[in-house]
C-alpha cells in the first residue's frame, strides 16, 4: 500500500509504548533522504535518555542531532502500541487516515522522502 503526502517538511509523533509520553521529530525532505532537525520529548523513562544538550522548554525536551540524511524511516506500528501522527501544513493526521488501523500481521511501516521535479510545458 502506498500512500503519497505532498509536504517538504513533516513532524512525526507518537506516544512512548511504556511511559506514555509524547514524542516528536521534525523532518525535511532532501535529495538524500529525510533529514532529522529538532526533536521533542515530555518527560525520560525506559528508552528515553533526554540528550545532555537537550533544552527545556515549554514543558518539553528540545534537541537536535547531528545525524546524516535517512534513506527511509521504518517504524513499527501494532494494535498494542498505537498509531503515528504525521503532522504538516498545522494538522496532524492519525497514519490509519491512509493506511487503515495497525495490524499485528502488518507491524511495519517504512516513511520514504522523494522530491519530485515537474515538467513546464510550452505552448509553442
Amino acid at each position: 500500500m502506498w500512500a503519497e503526502v505532498p509536504t517538504p517538511a513533516f513532524t512525526l509523533a507518537w506516544n512512548h509504548t511504556i511511559e506514555k509520553i509524547r514524542w516528536e521529530e521534525d523532518y525535511r525532505v532532501t535529495p538524500d533522504g529525510l533529514l532529522l532537525g529538532e526533536a521533542r520529548v515530555k518527560g525520560s523513562g525506559a528508552g528515553m535518555e533526554i540528550p545532555d544538550d537537550a533544552e527545556l522548554r515549554d514543558g518539553a525536551w528540545h534537541y537536535q542531532r547531528q545525524m546524516p540524511a535517512l534513506p527511509l524511516l521504518r517504524l513499527g506500528r501494532t494494535p498494542e502500541a498505537g498509531d503515528y501522527l504525521l503532522c504538516f501544513d498545522q494538522r496532524c493526521h492519525a497514519m490509519s487516515e491512509w493506511l487503515g488501523p495497525p495490524q499485528a500481521d502488518q507491524p511495519a511501516l517504512e516513511v520514504w522522502g522523494c522530491t519530485v521535479q515537474t515538467a513546464s510545458v510550452g505552448n509553442d
